[in-house]
């Protein structure tokens, strides 16, 4: 990472420095003020797309909780908020932005700072865990598309579907960490959240369903799939206490909202009882926001 004098190579270095010499970070470097709020994640906190497929661009839903965490908090444009979201993102694998790209970008417009009030992160789904060639979320979605094959224990030992056991919170937060004593450094008053994925089905559940057009499509073999979630609202819950950092668990705020069910807060595909609209099996405009006012709530009034 580089920006505002090189100062992610040196954070570490420059933390311990501070610490003996008895001296605050924001008092031994020129730091920006920072923005009251960084955002960095995902499709699940970015939350919009292009159907067409045409836009490439790092696209932000207009109902997407950090767009509603934003209205409810009375904050205006860039000077206050920074967003670096993106459909795609990942810890550090896959083909879209990396977490420390996003929070590389963030760096170089000046968004850390002693102002920095609340910075979340949302990312693991997309990224490839243990000796997988497949992201959780490649594998969710064959499973999805492929009513013969299902998804339970067998996917795994034919190699259709990663193994749910390599998620675990001490990989995470090893993933994560030198992201976060950046953060936590260079913006000391902040509070660092790890803001978990949404309820798409009942935790511990053998069979899965999801909605093509409002029709529902019910899959009996897909307890993988349910245990991935799982696996990350444990991992990202642990990785939390190992960082000593906040998670936000939003598969309990949104429970009993999943997919298929009579008062659906997920995405279905093109689902017009739903959000027509909306980017399959993600939060629809309800689930993001709950996920928006627990934020506020917790971490900001």
């Amino acid at each position: 990472m580089s920006g505002n004098n090189g100062r992610w190579l040196c954070a570490a270095v420059m933390a311990v420095a501070a610490a003996m010499a008895g001296t605050s970070g924001a008092q031994a470097d020129s730091t920006p003020q920072g923005k009251e709020l960084v955002i960095l994640g995902d499709s699940f906190t970015a939350n919009g797309w292009d159907p067409s497929g045409q836009d490439k661009s790092c696209q932000h839903g207009a109902t997407a909780w950090p767009a509603q965490l934003q209205d409810r908090w009375g904050l205006r444009g860039d000077e206050q908020v920074w967003n670096q979201s993106c459909p795609g993102a990942s810890i550090d694998t896959g083909n879209g932005y990396i977490l420390k790209v996003q929070a590389s970008n963030a760096d170089k417009a000046g968004a850390f700072g002693p102002k920095t009030k609340l910075v979340t992160l949302q990312f693991g789904l997309n990224d490839v865990w243990g000796d997988s060639s497949k992201s959780p979320w490649d594998s969710m979605q064959a499973c999805f598309y492929d009513p013969a094959g299902g998804c339970g224990a067998d996917a795994v030992a034919d190699g259709r579907m990663a193994d749910p056991k390599n998620v675990t919170g001490a990989e995470y937060a090893a993933r994560i960490s030198k992201v976060v004593a950046y953060v936590r450094y260079y913006a000391p008053n902040a509070r660092i959240v790890i803001v978990g994925y949404p309820e798409l089905f009942t935790p511990g559940q053998d069979a899965i369903c999801f909605d093509i057009a409002g029709l529902d499509i019910g899959q009996p073999r897909g307890r993988t799939v349910v245990d991935y979630l799982d696996r990350f609202d444990q991992a990202q819950r642990e990785a939390a206490a190992l960082l000593k950092i906040e998670y936000l668990d939003s598969r309990a705020l949104t429970h009993g909202h999943g997919l298929c069910t009579p008062d659906q807060w997920v995405n279905g595909v093109f689902d017009p009882k739903v959000n027509v609209a909306g980017l399959p099996f993600h939060p629809a405009p309800q689930g993001d926001a709950v996920i928006a006012n627990a934020l506020h709530e917790r971490y900001v009034r």
